[in-house]
C-alpha cells in the first residue's frame, strides 16, 4: 500500500517538472477573445470592455479603464458586424463616425446631455440644461413679480388686438377670480391648427376625436370678436354657432357662412389675427385660490366661505371663453398648475362696447339681443331663459340695478325648492355661484340676468324663471347696461300667464 502511493507521488512530481500541467503563460503575445456569435464585435483583451444594456435595450460598450463610452448599438444593429468592426476601426484611427456623441458615465453632464437628447428623439418635454437652470435658486411664487392691484372697476379700457409681427408678453389684469374680465393674448400661435405632436407621431387628444374641430374653434373666435357670442368656444357646430352667425352676418352687414373656410381666414385676419394664441401661465394663475369642490346641496354650499374655482383649467377656460375640456384638449400633458407654462387659448379679440338701450330676451330662440339708441344690434348672446315649471316675465321691463359678484338669497317660499331644504340660505358669492358672478336685477322682484356655473350648459338647459348667460357674456352685457334699459321677453310661455292658471 506504501509502495503504491509513494510511487504515484513521484510520477506526479515527473510531470509536473516536465510541463505536462497547464501554467499560466508569460508571453507578450496578445490574446484574442471574440465575441459570442450574437455579439458581432472583435476586441483585444488588453481592452478591458464592460456591456451595459440601458433602459431603451442599447447595449452600452464601455472602456472600463477610462469609463469612455465605445459604442451604443440598438438591438436592430446588434447583428451588423461590419458596421461593428468599421466603427471600431475608426475610432482607432481617431476618426468617429459622423453625427456621433460620446457620452461618459461618470461625467453629471454628460449623462444630462445624454438625456436630454434622448427625450428630444422621442418629442417629449426637454429639461432645461445644468447650467441654465439652479435647483437651489429661489423658485418659490414670492419670486414672481406682484400682481397689479385689483380696484374692483370694470372699466372699458382693453388691450389692442394682437400684431402678430410683434409678439409681446401677455400681461395679466387680474380681476375678482383670476379670469372674468380677460387680459388679451398677444403672441400668435404659429401651428394653432395642427394637433400636437409626440416624436414623429401626430396625436389626438381624446376631446378632439369627438367631433371638436379647430376650424370650428376658429368661426366661433370671428364670431365671438363681432358681438355675436357662441357661447363656450369648444370647437363644435351646435344651435349655439347657427344663431350666433346668424346675428354676426345682422351685426356686420356681411354673408359669411360657416362652409367658407377662406372668407373666415380673411375676416380672421382683418379682426385681429390668428384664432388662437399663446399664453403664459403666471404664479397668480396658478396660486388661486380655489376650492377643492362645489357641492350640490344648498345647504352645504352656504356653508363655504367663496363659491370660487376649483382649479387653474377652469379659471382660465372661463377667462378665455372655452370649454374647460376643449382647453385640456389643445393643450395635452400639460402642467397648468405650473407658472411660466406656455399654452394654446382662444384669441377672441376685444370686448363690445357701445351703450345698450334695449335688451330682447327671445324665449323660442333662446337668445338675448342688445341694441344701441339708434335701434342697432350691437351684441348677441346664446341663453338660457326659464322652463315650462318655472318661465320667465312676459312684456318689458327695467333693469334696476347692476351687481357684480354677488351672493345669492335661497328662499323656497318665493322662488323654487331644493332638494330637502326649506329655509333661507344664504350663498356666498363666485363664479360656481347659482347666479355666477353677475347679477342684472329686473323691476320684476326675483326676477334678472345673470352668470352661471355651468358655461357649457347655455342655451340647452332650464333655468328657474331668469335670464341665464355665460359668465363672460353677464360681464360684458352688465357693462353696457345701466338702470333704466328695457328689457323685453318676447315669444314661449310666460310667469304671468302660469300664475293665472
Amino acid at each position: 500500500m506504501f509502495r503504491t502511493i509513494f510511487a504515484l507521488s513521484a510520477l506526479a512530481a515527473g510531470l509536473v517538472s516536465s510541463g505536462a500541467f497547464a501554467a499560466p503563460t508569460t508571453d507578450n503575445a496578445p490574446r484574442v477573445v471574440r465575441a459570442a456569435d450574437t455579439g458581432g464585435i472583435l476586441v483585444a483583451q488588453d481592452g478591458n470592455l464592460d456591456i451595459y444594456y440601458d433602459a431603451r435595450g442599447n447595449r452600452v460598450i464601455v472602456d472600463a479603464d477610462t469609463g469612455k463610452v465605445i459604442a451604443i448599438q440598438p438591438p436592430q444593429t446588434r447583428l451588423d458586424r461590419r458596421a461593428s468592426r468599421r466603427e471600431t476601426r475608426l475610432r482607432e484611427l481617431g476618426r468617429a463616425p459622423e453625427g456621433d456623441d460620446r457620452y461618459y458615465l461618470d461625467d453629471p453632464e454628460d449623462m444630462a446631455r445624454f438625456r436630454r437628447k434622448q427625450l428630444e428623439e422621442e418629442g417629449r418635454v426637454i429639461p432645461p440644461p445644468a447650467d441654465e437652470y439652479d435647483p437651489y435658486g429661489d423658485n418659490s411664487a414670492e419670486a414672481y413679480p406682484p400682481a397689479p392691484q385689483d380696484d374692483g372697476n370694470y372699466d372699458d379700457n382693453y388691450p389692442d388686438a394682437p400684431q402678430p409681427a410683434k409678439p409681446g408678453t401677455i400681461k395679466r389684469q387680474p380681476l375678482n377670480e383670476a379670469a372674468i374680465d380677460p387680459a388679451q393674448p398677444t403672441t400668435p400661435a404659429d401651428q394653432a391648427a395642427l394637433p400636437p405632436k409626440a416624436g414623429d407621431k401626430t396625436t389626438v387628444a381624446p376631446a378632439l376625436s369627438l367631433g371638436a374641430r379647430q376650424d370650428v374653434a376658429a368661426l366661433q373666435v370671428l364670431l365671438d370678436r363681432g358681438g355675436a357670442s357662441p357661447g363656450v368656444i369648444d370647437g363644435r357646430f351646435g344651435s349655439n354657432v347657427d344663431k350666433a352667425l346668424a346675428a354676426y352676418n345682422q351685426i356686420t352687414g356681411a354673408n359669411l357662412r360657416s362652409t367658407d373656410a377662406v372668407a373666415i381666414q380673411a375676416a380672421l385676419a382683418q379682426s385681429g389675427g390668428d384664432a388662437f394664441a399663446n399664453y403664459t401661465i403666471t404664479a397668480e394663475d396658478a396660486a388661486g385660490p380655489y376650492v377643492a369642490s362645489i357641492p350640490e346641496d344648498y345647504s352645504q354650499k352656504a356653508q363655504l366661505d367663496r363659491m370660487g374655482y376649483t382649479s387653474v383649467t377652469e379659471a382660465l377656460a372661463e377667462r378665455f371663453h372655452m370649454d374647460e375640456n376643449y382647453l385640456k384638449a389643445l393643450n395635452p400633458e400639460v402642467d397648468f398648475n405650473r407658472p411660466g407654462t406656455i399654452i394654446k387659448v382662444a384669441n377672441f379679440g376685444r370686448l363690445v362696447s357701445t351703450p345698450v338701450a334695449r335688451i330682447v330676451a327671445d324665449k323660442d330662440k333662446k337668445e338675448v339681443f342688445a341694441y344701441d339708441a339708434g335701434g342697432k344690434l350691437v351684441a348677441a348672446y346664446p341663453a338660457t331663459i326659464g322652463s315650462s315649471d318655472t318661465p320667465s316675465p312676459s312684456g318689458i321691463h327695467t333693469v334696476s340695478r347692476v351687481a357684480l359678484d354677488p351672493n345669492y338669497t335661497y328662499n323656497p317660499s318665493i322662488n323654487f325648492k331644493q332638494g330637502q331644504n326649506d329655509k333661507v340660505l344664504t350663498i356666498p358669492p363666485g363664479p360656481n355661484g347659482p347666479v355666477g358672478s353677475v347679477w342684472i336685477a329686473l323691476d320684476k322682484p326675483t326676477y334678472g340676468i345673470h352668470g352661471t356655473p355651468d358655461p357649457s350648459k347655455i342655451g340647452k338647459t332650464e333655468s328657474h324663471g331668469c335670464v341665464r348667460l355665460t359668465n363672460w357674456d353677464a360681464r360684458e352685457l352688465a357693462k353696457l347696461v345701466s338702470p333704466g334699459v328695457t328689457v323685453e321677453f318676447v315669444g314661449g310661455p310666460s310667469a304671468d300667464n302660469l300664475a293665472q292658471q
